[in-house]
């Protein structure tokens, strides 16, 4: 029996005269959610690292009302997230933080963080941070249910997992903090009386080549028999997002499927773990986060400013 979601992509309101950027845009979650937005009448950017590829997946977009152009970003170098920010000068409605990697062998970004944790926090910190000056409605983090593997925490005295890595702690770790990060980008957002909201929302159980990069064949095997036999495709793993993207939902929402164990299903509303909760982690991290990328939360006037100076 086909499972048909209780809403989908023809219940997202109409998009013409809107602006989307979207990270890691060329497949799986990110294709999916280019496509939607667009055929909704947005103007979607498509931010990639591989050009190429970008144009490639742009050209699959068909039959939409919006429009399509592609952007070079490498999450994984803060000079790219810079020069990406300094060429925007135009109005963004959302800013849609999907990119990422997952339980890859350890490896480290141009800046020399964890790859993981410097591809899927800091380069988005970085990059929201950035943009925020031209954002006019919000912003939506990619999370994931990995949040809620048992211990998993913020490691606060070792960030980069220096001769303690593991792939999964690591891939944990890094989606524990794109929740924290809402949750204090949302407080300081309101603190500044700003109109943009913070959201976060989690794919489920979503085939896409996400998996293929896992540092285990063990785990390898077992994503390849769960994306045939239990997992979304990317189009219903992208609901999640789209639903965050487009409704009214209140600042730091948590969006995820409704079914059993949150793996699949129709968006909705979810739950996130105490430690995902914590406002003083939360503010923890994003003052760690600030030192180690030298991006800071920019005042109402638009200038970047330092915790001190708040």
């Amino acid at each position: 029996m086909t499972h048909t979601p209780k809403w989908n992509t023809t219940d997202i309101p109409d998009q013409t005269g809107r602006t989307a950027i979207v990270t890691g845009a060329n497949s799986g979650l990110g294709i999916a959610t280019v496509e939607a937005l667009a055929r909704a009448g947005a103007h979607v950017v498509l931010a990639v690292r591989d050009l190429k590829r970008g144009e490639s997946a742009a050209a699959t977009v068909r039959g939409a009302r919006g429009t399509v152009e592609v952007r070079r970003l490498d999450l994984a170098d803060l000079a790219s997230v810079r020069a990406f920010a300094a060429a925007w000068q135009d109005p963004v409605d959302l800013l849609i933080n999907n990119a990422g990697v997952m339980n890859i062998p350890e490896s480290r970004t141009k800046d020399g963080f964890e790859m993981q944790f410097g591809t899927n926090h800091l380069g988005h910190f970085a990059l929201t941070n950035l943009l925020l000056p031209h954002l006019t409605d919000r912003v939506v983090t990619v999370a994931s249910g990995a949040h809620r593997l048992p211990g998993n925490h913020i490691h606060f005295d070792d960030l980069n997992l220096t001769g303690a890595y593991r792939p999964v702690t690591a891939y944990s770790q890094s989606k524990l903090a794109n929740l924290l990060f809402t949750l204090e980008l949302q407080r300081r957002l309101a603190a500044t009386g700003s109109p943009v909201r913070a959201l976060a929302a989690h794919p489920g159980w979503a085939a896409t080549n996400l998996q293929g990069a896992d540092a285990s064949v063990l785990r390898r095997a077992v994503m390849l028999v769960g994306n045939r036999l239990i997992a979304q495709d990317n189009k219903a793993g992208a609901l999640p997002t789209l639903y965050a993207a487009t409704q009214d939902l209140p600042g730091a929402s948590y969006v995820g499927p409704d079914g059993l164990g949150e793996m699949r299903g129709a968006p909705t509303l979810v739950g996130r773990t105490a430690a995902a909760s914590d406002p003083a982690s939360a503010r923890r991290l994003w003052q760690a986060s600030e030192e180690l990328t030298g991006v800071t939360f920019p005042s109402p006037s638009g200038r970047e400013v330092t915790e001190g100076a708040r």
